[in-house]
């Protein structure tokens, strides 16, 4: 007889299911620990079933531009709103458009609800204007300010200093808080604090708007707009184009409203590429990075480069979204190279805030908030339950079936299927910490429909153990014969489940989903599981007198599966026969 090929076991040779057990015992001891480290011991729900917010936007057409709400600019905002209310981590947000110009935005009940809504409601245009000139934004101590003189034409005079001064913007006699800077990265200059034209008092002389400015009405305008005032905030640039100067509102580093004047748009949103809040570990404060497309490189080389030679404020360039000022930092020298840091007194929050803003705020379109209500999650509450029940009624029959048809062996399936269940909520727990996952109605039930799935792995392994001992053999080389045949079609089967779990999530936006993740979750779940413990749990139950004699209970017993005599008495009985003549 020709001995086996070295490094390939027989196919009825004996594993070792201890190793495997050992494995599965340790990451299920390790994903709960894990889950309780985290202190988030429940998977976090979706506004289906935790409730929260809906908000609706109405797209707005712009002056000047015709058919700008259309499919693809519709389209294009929703893709940008969901990626920047999810950049905040804001789990399952579900973003899609209802009619031509609508979009509606669910934000479930979590920890950034409130900092998500605040967000939605600003998704506008995001813009870079040169700051003209900037002044405290509400009504200050009495205090002698000369009013602007008109010139003969009408307009004020840009002179810088013939004329009658504006009103001033220095820190020292205005209040003004020191706004941020901005700086090449890697380069953390400090700004010039004596800039040529500064007075020797430490007072810098605001300039007077340029003509391009407008006459009076917009000087009367930027003096008279109280940013308090949420009407005249609101109202204080709207319809406004991007070659106009505008008046706009803002709050500084130590939350006090601002009130600025504003030049046409030198850099807008799209020529950001990206920018993130972080913390600068060299002089632990945190910092916003900023990274710009070749095109807006150049233009903001070219404007950090006009900037820097002018004295506060107006070396300061505003960051405008929803025509609300979101920062306003200083430039002290040409930023070129597409990357650039802006530093000042920033917290994690407002860091965080301020590069989300950035790298998500640029829309083809102008919203306004339609309407804000309150989800309740009773109605899913109540759909949930009946999930529930109907699962539970589910489960409660395939054990049944278990039990009438395979006996003992349903004790297998089903501390198998506890086995999966403790898996599956100890990563779905996980999931919601980390990448944000949130459980909806669809994913519970992909969840119940992974049992049939995970039950129909057990059946197959089950069946073909049966098979082998209708062939004659005992239940310890069936156990191990079976499992190669077993194990081909429940890899070809998970593959199918898998794949079309796949497909689903690529093809599909928003709760199916949830399905979709579920169902390949548990898939991938259901082959660790066979493989790393019903497999070696059977190997071991194989060695007990209650499966191995098979009892009667067992669901392995040979007289009921009507099996052939066993094949080495076959073999002994024909080896006698062939001796007989010999002996006679």
């Amino acid at each position: 007889m020709a001995a086996p090929k070295k490094g390939r076991r027989p196919a009825g040779a004996q594993g070792r299911p201890g190793r495997a057990l050992a494995v599965i015992l340790i990451a299920m001891v390790a994903l709960t620990a894990g889950m309780f480290i985290s202190k988030q011991t429940t998977p976090r729900l979706g506004i289906d079933l935790a409730g929260g917010t809906s908000i609706t936007l109405k797209a707005k057409n712009e002056p000047g531009k015709k058919d700008a709400i259309n499919p693809t600019n519709m389209n294009t905002a929703v893709s940008i709103i969901e990626r920047r209310v999810n950049g905040l981590g804001v789990s399952e947000a579900e973003v899609q458009t209802q009619g031509r110009d609508h979009i509606i935005v669910n934000i479930p009940k979590g920890t950034n609800e409130k900092q998500a809504r605040e967000q939605v409601g600003t998704t506008a245009q995001l813009y870079f204007r040169p700051v003209i000139a900037a002044a405290p934004g509400t009504p200050q101590a009495p205090e002698p300010t000369p009013t602007p003189t008109p010139s003969a034409s009408g307009k004020p005079k840009a002179d810088g200093g013939k004329g009658t001064p504006t009103p001033k913007a220095s820190a020292s006699s205005q209040g003004r808080a020191v706004p941020e800077t901005v700086t090449a990265t890697g380069n953390p200059t400090p700004p010039k604090t004596d800039p040529v034209g500064a007075k020797k008092d430490g007072k810098a002389p605001t300039p007077t708007p340029s003509a391009d400015a407008g006459a009076g009405d917009l000087q009367k305008k930027f003096a008279s707009l109280n940013c308090a005032v949420e009407t005249q905030r609101t109202t204080a640039n709207l319809g406004a184009k991007t070659t106009d100067t505008i008046v706009a509102c803002g709050k500084n580093s130590v939350d006090q409203w601002e009130k600025y004047l504003l030049g046409p748009v030198d850099v807008e949103g799209k020529d950001v590429s990206d920018a993130k809040g972080v913390l600068d570990p060299q002089r632990a404060m945190w910092i916003v990075q900023l990274k710009f497309t070749d095109k807006g490189a150049d233009k903001f080389a070219k404007t950090t480069g006009e900037l820097s030679k002018k004295q506060s404020p107006q070396n300061q360039f505003a960051i405008v979204l929803d025509g609300d000022v979101v920062s306003a930092p200083s430039v002290s020298s040409t930023i070129a190279g597409g990357q650039a840091e802006i530093s000042g007194s920033f917290n994690q929050q407002s860091a965080q805030d301020l590069g989300n803003m950035l790298s998500y705020g640029a829309l083809p379109l102008t919203f306004q908030e339609d309407s804000v209500t309150t989800v309740t999650a009773a109605l899913g509450g109540e759909q949930l339950k009946a999930g529930l029940i109907a699962g539970a009624i589910g489960l409660a029959l395939v054990i049944i079936y278990l039990v009438a048809y395979y006996r003992g062996l349903a004790f297998i399936a089903i501390v198998s299927l506890l086995v999966s269940a403790i898996l599956t909520y100890t990563i779905m727990a996980l999931l919601g910490k980390g990448i944000g996952f949130a459980l909806n109605l669809p994913a519970v039930c992909g969840a119940i429909v992974a049992i049939g799935i995970t039950a129909d792995s057990f059946i197959v392994y089950f069946e073909r153990i049966r098979d082998e001992i209708m062939e004659g053999r005992t239940l310890r080389p069936a156990v191990e014969r079976a499992w190669p045949r077993a194990r081909r079609t429940i890899l070809v089967s998970d593959f199918v489940s898998f794949l079309a779990a796949a497909v689903l999530f690529i093809v599909t936006v928003g709760k199916v989903q949830g399905f979709a993740f579920t169902l390949g979750l548990t898939t991938l779940l259901d082959v660790v599981v066979v493989f790393l413990f019903t497999k070696p749990i059977m190997t071991l139950l194989a060695r007990t007198k209650f499966f191995g004699n098979g009892h009667p209970w067992s669901g392995l017993d040979p007289k009921r599966l009507g099996a052939k005599p066993p094949l080495r008495s076959t073999r002994r009985s024909t080896s006698a026969a062939r001796v007989e003549p010999q002996e006679v």
